[in-house]
Order: structure tokens, then C-alpha cells, then sequence
């Protein structure tokens, strides 16, 4: 049997309608772990796909066999200095099978050539054991309570395990 082949890629604004495609497989497979919901973007049109591959640095896709199989994206360090993992998600037939770890790596390495100095955070639902060890097997720690949601932990990168 051969190994599964995971690639990973940034995606630009012209990238939107896979970023679409990806974006609403995530909203409607998770909705409780994403700020939006699915209805606030089906029928978001093109300049607002765009925009936010704009308005957010980072946006990776990961392919799983050639397929598209998860997402992570990254803010811009904000007014505390703080950079923050947001969107991530790994599609149902490639969880277990390295795509999220894949994807953490290759935002941290992101991270370390264009901010190697900021800390780097993440918000994760309470009650998602799975990605709380993902997060952890990659050296991230949970430091509280997510202010503005109680039923979230924020999580920090302290480095490599």
C-alpha cells in the first residue's frame, strides 16, 4: 500500500473558489467551532472570498492524495503583539492521517520567517479532546479560558515538544 502524499499550499485571492469550496465544508461539518456560520457565506460573492485572502496572511491548504483535506490560517500580530491560528479544520476522511499536524508545521514555519519573535495563540473548543492533544503533540499549551468564550480554551505555542 503506498503512504498518503500530503502537500500543503498558501492560497491567494485568486484561490477563492477553492478556499470556498474548503470554507464551507469546514462551516457545515463544524459550526460550533468557527466565529461564522455557513448561511453568513453561502452566497457571499467573489469580492468577499477575495477579501479575505487578502485580509488574513496566511491561508493553507492541505491536500490529502490530491485531494483537499484541511485548512489553517493566521492572522497579522495584533495590537498585544499576538498572532493567532484561526480556521482550522481537517476534513472527515483525512482525520488521523497527519493532515492537522502537517498543517501546524507549516504555519509555525510560516510564523518563525516573518514574525519569529511573537507568540503565537489559538482558540479551541473545551470539549475537542482530539485537537486539544494535536495542539499539544506540537508544543502548544493551554493558558486559560478564551475571554469572549467560555466554552473555548486559548492555547499557546511555547515550541517544539
Amino acid at each position: 500500500m503506498l503512504a498518503a502524499v500530503i502537500s500543503i499550499r498558501e492560497l491567494g485571492p485568486d484561490d477563492w473558489r477553492v478556499w470556498r469550496e474548503v470554507r464551507l465544508a469546514a462551516l457545515r461539518d463544524a459550526p460550533e467551532a468557527f466565529g461564522s456560520t455557513s448561511a453568513e457565506w453561502e452566497d457571499a460573492d467573489e469580492a468577499r472570498w477575495r477579501a479575505r485572502l487578502v485580509d488574513v496572511p496566511l491561508h493553507a491548504l492541505a491536500d490529502l492524495d490530491g485531494l483537499p483535506a484541511g485548512v489553517l490560517s493566521a492572522t497579522a500580530p495584533d495590537e498585544t503583539g499576538r498572532l493567532e491560528f484561526i480556521s482550522m479544520w481537517v476534513a472527515p476522511f483525512a482525520r488521523g492521517r497527519a493532515v492537522g499536524g502537517a498543517l501546524i508545521e507549516y504555519a509555525l514555519r510560516w510564523v518563525a520567517s516573518r514574525y519569529p519573535e511573537v507568540p503565537v495563540v489559538l482558540q479551541v473548543r473545551k470539549h475537542n479532546a482530539p485537537a486539544i492533544a494535536l495542539y499539544e503533540r506540537h508544543g502548544f499549551v493551554i493558558v486559560g479560558e478564551n475571554p469572549e468564550d467560555e466554552l473555548e480554551f486559548t492555547m499557546r505555542w511555547l515550541g517544539a515538544g
